[in-house]
C-alpha cells in the first residue's frame, strides 16, 4: 500500500508540474545577410576614425526565410555575420551604459518615420524643397545617422554632413533636413511593440480515455493559419463544449482539448499551429551568446511578416474494465417449527438363521416372572406391616 500511495502522489505531482509549467514561445533568430545590404552615402558624425562611416540599410535574414532590413544600434562592434542573433526585448541590450536605454523610444519613433517605413515618394512630399526629392542615398544616411544619434550619442556634422560617394552639396541639405526632422521636437518616441509570440500551454498533458484532455491554452500576437493534428481515429480536437476547433476558429487565448472516445485503447497524439505574426519596426536583435561572440545589434526598419509554430501532445490510457454485472437470486429460507410425531415401534425382524435356535422368548419370560415375584413380596410386607401397627 505504501508503494502505490507513493506512486499516486508522484504521478499527481507530474501530472500538476505538466499542467502548471506554461509552454514558452520560440524567440525568433536571424542572421546578418550583407547580400541584402542597400548602401546609403557615407555620414560625418565625429572626430579620429569614427568621423566618417559608411550606411547601410543592413540586410537580415530570418530563419523561416523572411528577409528584413536593419539598422546598426551599436556604432563601435562589428558585425559577425555568422553568428546567430536572436530577437529580444528592448531591455536585454547588451550595454548596460549605453544611451540605447535612455533613447529607445526616440529611437523607434525614428524608425518609424524614417526610410523604409516611410517610402521615397512620402518624404519627397513631406521636403518638397529637396533636390530632386529624397532619394535611397540621401534616406538610409539621414536615418541611420539619426538612430545612432540617440543609440550611440553620434551627431551629424552640420557643415560636412556626407562624405565621398558622389554626394554633394545639394545631397547633404537634403540628408540633413530629414535628419533634423528625424532627431528634431516632434520626436515623442513610440514604445516598445510585442514581440512576436505563438504557444501553447502546457507543452504535455494526460488523461484517460472517455475524456476530454485539457486545456491546452494558445497564445499568439498572430493569426492562427494552419492546424496540423496527429491524433488515432476518433480522437477530435474540441473546445470545452465538444466542438471540433479547425485554424479558422483558434485565436488568443482559446483553449483547446482531446477528445478521447471512450472505448479508445492505450494511445498518444498531438498537434501543431502555424501563425503568421509580424515582426515590427523597432524590434532588437542581439548576438546569440553575444558575451563570448559579441556582433554589433541591430534593429528592424520595416515591419515583416514571418512564420510561427508551435504544439502540444497529450496520452491516455484506455478506461479501466468494468466486469459484468451478475444478477444473483436470494433465497429466503423460512423454517418451521418442529412437528412431534408419536410413532409405535415396529418390530424389527430379525434374519432367521437356519443353525440357531429361536431364543427371544425364552429369556424375557424368566425376567417378567421375576419382576411379578419381587413385586408380589413387597406387597405382602407392607401388608404385614400394617397388620402388626394395627
Amino acid at each position: 500500500m505504501p508503494n502505490r500511495i507513493g506512486a499516486a502522489v508522484v504521478g499527481a505531482a507530474a501530472l500538476l508540474l505538466a499542467t502548471a509549467a506554461p509552454a514558452s514561445a520560440e524567440p525568433v533568430t536571424g542572421k546578418a545577410d550583407s547580400a541584402g545590404n542597400v548602401i546609403g552615402y557615407q555620414v560625418n558624425v565625429g572626430d579620429g576614425w569614427l568621423a566618417t562611416i559608411p550606411t547601410n540599410l543592413l540586410g537580415f535574414t530570418l530563419s523561416d526565410g523572411t528577409q528584413l532590413g536593419t539598422y546598426c544600434v551599436e556604432i563601435h562592434t562589428d558585425i559577425d555575420e555568422e553568428r546567430d542573433m536572436v530577437e529580444r526585448p528592448w531591455d536585454a541590450y547588451p550595454d548596460e551604459e549605453s544611451p540605447f536605454h535612455v533613447n529607445r523610444a526616440k529611437i523607434n519613433w525614428v524608425l518609424h518615420h524614417g526610410y523604409p517605413a516611410k517610402g521615397l515618394d512620402a518624404l519627397t512630399a513631406q521636403f518638397p524643397d529637396a533636390h530632386d526629392g529624397i532619394d535611397a542615398l540621401e534616406a538610409i544616411a539621414a536615418t541611420q545617422a539619426a538612430v545612432w544619434h540617440y543609440s550611440d550619442g553620434t551627431d551629424l556634422d552640420r557643415d560636412d554632413p556626407l562624405s565621398g560617394d558622389g554626394s554633394d552639396a545639394q545631397d547633404a541639405a537634403d540628408a540633413l533636413a530629414l535628419y533634423d526632422y528625424l532627431t528634431g521636437g516632434d520626436n515623442k518616441g513610440i514604445g516598445e511593440q510585442p514581440a512576436p509570440a505563438l504557444a501553447v500551454s502546457p507543452e504535455e498533458l494526460s488523461g484517460a480515455a472517455g475524456e476530454r484532455i485539457g486545456p491546452f491554452t494558445v497564445t499568439t500576437s498572430g493569426s492562427v493559419e494552419e492546424l496540423t493534428a496527429n491524433l488515432p481515429d476518433g480522437v477530435k480536437l474540441t473546445d470545452a463544449a465538444g466542438t471540433e476547433l479547425t485554424a479558422a476558429t483558434i485565436a488568443d487565448g482559446t483553449e483547446l482539448y482531446l477528445d478521447v472516445p471512450a472505448d479508445a485503447a492505450d494511445g498518444d497524439g498531438s498537434f501543431e499551429l502555424t501563425a503568421s505574426a509580424t515582426v515590427d519596426t523597432g524590434r532588437l536583435f542581439v548576438g546569440q551568446d553575444y558575451d563570448n561572440h559579441p556582433t554589433q545589434s541591430l534593429i528592424v526598419a520595416k515591419a515583416e511578416r514571418t512564420t510561427l509554430t508551435a504544439g502540444a501532445s497529450a496520452e491516455w490510457a484506455a478506461a479501466p474494465t468494468t466486469p459484468p454485472t451478475s444478477t444473483t437470486s436470494t433465497t429466503t429460507t423460512t423454517t418451521a417449527p418442529p412437528v412431534t410425531t408419536t410413532t409405535e415401534a415396529t418390530p424389527v425382524p430379525q434374519p432367521k438363521n437356519e443353525d440357531l435356535a429361536e431364543t427371544g422368548a425364552s429369556v424375557l419370560a424368566p425376567i417378567l416372572i421375576g419382576l411379578v415375584l419381587v413385586g408380589a413380596g413387597i406387597g405382602a410386607m407392607f401388608v404385614v406391616r400394617r397388620r402388626k401397627k394395627a
